[in-house]
């Protein structure tokens, strides 16, 4: 797998980091999670932020759980939608 890092701007001085990750037997995408970012951006807030990448790596396949999708466009949408679904 190749590790992919997304970032969008948000209104309001934030933006979004996401973790996606490309599997290179098949070129098929998937996001495994998205860390929301604000000023101050501390070493802690990263070093959390990266730790917490890795160790959900190591529980689950993130193709398994996310889903797998055939761009990384459509891998993006899929988290979107499913976020924005979980916030209703």
């Amino acid at each position: 797998m190749r590790a992919i890092d997304v970032w969008k701007r948000l209104e309001k001085g934030r933006a979004v980091r996401y973790r996606c990750f490309e599997n290179l037997a098949n070129g098929r995408f998937s996001v495994q999670s998205a860390d929301f970012f604000q000023k101050p951006v501390t070493a802690e807030k990263l070093r959390q932020s990266d730790q917490q990448f890795v160790e959900l790596l190591l529980e689950d396949d993130p193709f398994k759980r996310a889903g797998s999708f055939p761009s990384l466009e459509e891998a993006l949408a899929a988290h979107e939608q499913k976020f924005a679904s979980d916030q209703d």
